[in-house]
């Protein structure tokens, strides 16, 4: 059926090209104000974000077409502060930084405001964290303009490292003051950002379900749902399954069973074992027939019952899996994977240095030997010896008595550096 907003802008902007093209053919460039090209600007990329991905070429054009007309235009159609807005929001949506130096370059008048132009200018030319105080101060200078959720939304972005809180008051008045454009897709989907790095669990919740509400079409979706993963893996306690289904549930079947997928697998490579057999459970339910999903679902739930006593199972599960069906990184990991827990069910070594027989005592009278020290009798000799730090769940349960044995060990530190080397190869592919 598609969005219904999606449908209402389809027209829209077909008539928006007839316009622009009937206005260039009759006028000229020349013809047509700075200010009221913005407008059309502004609304192909508030069409984007809402999802109409068609309008991208769109954007393109009149970011071009905007940009020759600022450069050619008179200076005197400056004295018009519309123009100037213009100018200023063209340069903080996307356009050329360039052009924005030659009009203040022209700008013998005064037109502009030199120190909103140098504080844009450092930002576009990546030294905004050296005027922050400064673009903070022009957010409330300038509150009541056109230019003012733009200023807001920089200067949350340089913000961020001095002050991740500041920054998000930034955001929020952003996209609070510009509801439904794409000044408050990029202020949420940052908002986001910083409060899943902030451990700001609440809000970052907030963000996500509002997103989701708003601005799931938009080609920055997937930059969400990395997001939204990534919230959810690292805070588990946080989300029980109500929790994450009050946001997935404005996504179609399709979206939901990728983001369970993605959860899955950050949860299994994580350790996150019942949360990542939970998102397994909930991807294949949600598969249907479409054997590529159930597939990885099955992979990602066999990852997390490797360190449970079902790892049997899980073996056998992982290797039915037909290579055909998985892509090359996700077959990577399952080989990884399998060798791990085959490792776990190995018998050790009857040669293994943690097997060597205890050197016989020839008399207990010897005064040369020393003494055997007491047995504790509160301590277990079932119980495995104790994890050594940075070793995963997956290979806790086969630690025990081969703890000691550095064949053993190398295994481990080898194939845990397989699975980190191929999540970092997963995350440059950006298929999590």
């Amino acid at each position: 059926m598609g969005c219904p907003k999606l449908q209402r802008l389809v027209p829209a902007l077909s008539l928006l090209g007839l316009v622009w093209t009937g206005a260039a053919a009759a006028e000229g460039l020349d013809g047509i104000a700075p200010y009221k090209m913005l407008r059309s600007l502004q609304f192909v990329q508030d069409s984007v974000v809402l999802g109409d991905h068609s309008a991208a070429e769109m954007q393109r054009f009149m970011l071009s077409t905007i940009d020759k007309r600022l450069r050619e235009a008179d200076a005197s159609l400056f004295e018009e502060p519309r123009n100037v807005d213009a100018a200023l929001i063209y340069a903080m949506s996307g356009g050329n930084p360039a052009t924005l130096e030659f009009l203040v370059a022209r700008d013998v008048d005064g037109n502009f405001d030199n120190r909103v132009t140098d504080a844009l200018r450092k930002y576009l030319s990546g030294k905004g964290t050296l005027i922050a105080k400064t673009l903070g101060d022009m957010v409330t200078e300038y509150r009541d303009t056109k230019v003012a959720p733009y200023l807001a939304l920089v200067a949350g972005n340089v913000m961020i490292p001095r002050d991740p809180a500041k920054a998000l008051e930034f955001y929020d008045w952003a996209r609070l003051t510009a509801p439904g454009t794409i000044v408050e897709e990029a202020a949420l989907r940052r908002s986001l950002a910083v409060a899943v790095e902030g451990g700001m669990v609440d809000k970052a919740a907030a963000y996500a379900n509002r997103y989701a509400r708003r601005f799931l079409h938009s080609p920055y979706a997937s930059q969400f749902a990395d997001l939204f993963v990534q919230l959810v893996v690292e805070h588990n306690d946080a989300f029980d399954e109500a929790a994450i289904e009050a946001t997935l549930v404005y996504m179609d079947v399709d979206r939901q069973r990728e983001v369970y997928l993605r959860i899955a697998r950050q949860a299994a490579i994580k350790g996150r074992n019942e949360l990542a057999r939970q998102a397994a459970d909930k991807a294949r339910l949600l598969s249907g027939t479409e054997d590529g999903a159930d597939a990885l679902a099955m992979l990602y739930g066999g990852l997390a019952g490797i360190p449970t006593s079902e790892v049997g199972a899980a073996i056998k599960a992982i290797a039915a899996i037909p290579d055909e069906i998985l892509s090359p990184s996700d077959r990577a990991l399952r080989d990884a994977a399998a060798a791990i827990a085959e490792e776990v069910i190995r018998k050790p070594e009857l040669n293994s240095p943690a097997q060597a027989p205890e050197p016989s005592v020839a008399s207990s009278n010897d005064a040369s030997l020393p003494e055997a020290p007491a047995i504790d009798e509160q301590q277990d000799p079932t119980a495995p010896a104790s994890v050594p730090p940075g070793v995963s769940a997956v290979e806790a349960e086969a630690v025990g008595s081969q703890d000691q044995d550095p064949e053993f060990r190398s295994f481990v530190d080898t194939g845990r550096s397989k699975l980190e080397a191929i999540d970092d190869l997963l995350k440059q592919e950006g298929t999590n």
